[in-house]
This record gives structure tokens, C-alpha cells and sequence, in this order.
């Protein structure tokens, strides 16, 4: 039985996170965000208790409570999982909805949310602290680099690559064997056939840089 989770950040992406172990019949002890008008509130019946900061309730971490980090500000969510790992020797958790299917043949890291009806499939690889929306797909042998978010009904097909930091927009898709840039956006409902560099925003059918 996985211990309870403190979620950190209660808003969109914090009670996304809540319904994903909810599905799994994990308890959620509370919440802890920065917005003041939150704190001493409950959100989706869970207390939001304190800020991300409080260490009355960081301490139960790795001890008696597993974390997640569901902060949607990626900056502000790199510092607090650093935090956690230089302060608390603590990785967050994986959120994995009850009706996602994820190969026992794929790689997963450490911090990431995968959604409601999201595939992972064989030989693929995720790293840590990737956000997989709802329906989004992650073909065979795709390789996955950290902080990642892939839209919700996004399609990564087969051997493609998405570097650190990438963001993929809903409903786009890479095609095989394409390599998008650490950083670079991809639009949504965007068809992706050629390599995006760093950094790089395209968008369209096919793809073109937005200039």
C-alpha cells in the first residue's frame, strides 16, 4: 500500500494530480500552496494546509507521506523538486491514472503525471517530472527527455524524440523518428515531419517555425 501523498500546488494541474490517485485509492493528505486565499480551504475535499514552504508538514515527507508536484509553473516546480531532493533526499512519486496503460516493457523516472486514458507503450522511455495529459499517446521506443509536457490526445509515434523541457500542444502529433528541441513548443493540433530545433515554436500541418 503506497503511503499518503501531500500534493504540492491545489490548482488545475494539483486536482488532476488528486483524481489520478484517487482512481488508484491512494489518500491524499492535503495540500500545500502559496496562494493565500487557498490556504485553510479545501479543494475537492482535500484541506489545502499550508505553503509549499512549511516544513511542519515537508518533515513528513519520505517518512510518512510520499509527494507530488503539481505546481504549473515549470520554474517554480524545477525549484521546489529540487528543494525536495537537496533538503528532504526525497523524489516525488508517480501519478498514474487507474485507466492509463503503461507497458511493463517501458521506462518511467521519477514526478510524473500520466492521465486518464494516456498510453505509454513498449520500449518507451519517460524521464522525471513529465506531465502526460489525458489520451495522449507515447508509441513504441519514443524517448521522452525530463519536464516535458505532452498535450492532452497528443500522439508521439514511434522512435520519436522529445527533449528536455518541451512542450507539445494538445491533439499535435510527431512523427516517427523526429527530434524535438530542448524547449522548443510545438502548437496544437500541429503535424510535426522534420527535426524542431531548441527552443524553437512551430505550428501547422506541416509544422513551420512561428516567426
Amino acid at each position: 500500500m503506497q503511503n499518503p501523498v501531500i500534493i504540492l500546488g491545489a490548482q488545475k494541474l494539483g486536482t488532476t494530480a488528486l483524481d489520478i490517485f484517487n482512481s488508484n485509492s491512494v489518500i491524499v493528505y492535503c495540500f500545500l500552496d502559496d496562494n493565500q486565499k487557498l490556504q485553510q480551504e479545501e479543494v475537492n475535499n482535500v484541506a489545502v494546509m499550508s505553503n509549499t514552504e512549511d516544513n511542519e508538514f515537508l518533515k513528513l515527507v519520505g517518512k510518512t507521506c510520499d509527494v507530488f508536484v503539481a505546481v504549473e509553473d515549470s520554474a517554480a516546480r524545477k525549484g521546489l523538486i529540487k528543494m525536495l531532493k537537496d533538503e528532504h533526499k526525497v523524489v516525488p512519486v508517480n501519478a498514474i491514472h487507474r485507466f492509463s496503460a503503461v507497458s511493463e516493457h517501458a521506462w518511467l523516472g521519477h514526478g510524473n503525471l500520466v492521465g486518464a486514458g494516456a498510453i505509454i507503450s513498449n520500449n518507451a522511455k519517460v524521464g522525471d517530472n513529465c506531465i502526460i495529459n489525458a489520451r495522449a499517446l507515447v508509441d513504441a521506443k519514443a524517448e521522452i527527455g525530463n519536464d516535458v509536457e505532452i498535450g492532452a490526445g497528443a500522439i508521439i509515434n514511434s522512435e520519436a524524440v522529445v527533449e528536455d523541457g518541451a512542450f507539445i500542444g494538445t491533439g499535435a502529433v510527431i512523427v516517427s523518428g523526429v527530434k524535438v528541441g530542448k524547449n522548443a513548443r510545438v502548437g496544437a493540433g500541429s503535424v510535426v515531419v522534420a527535426n524542431v530545433p531548441a527552443k524553437a515554436t512551430v505550428f501547422g500541418n506541416p509544422a513551420a517555425a512561428v516567426k
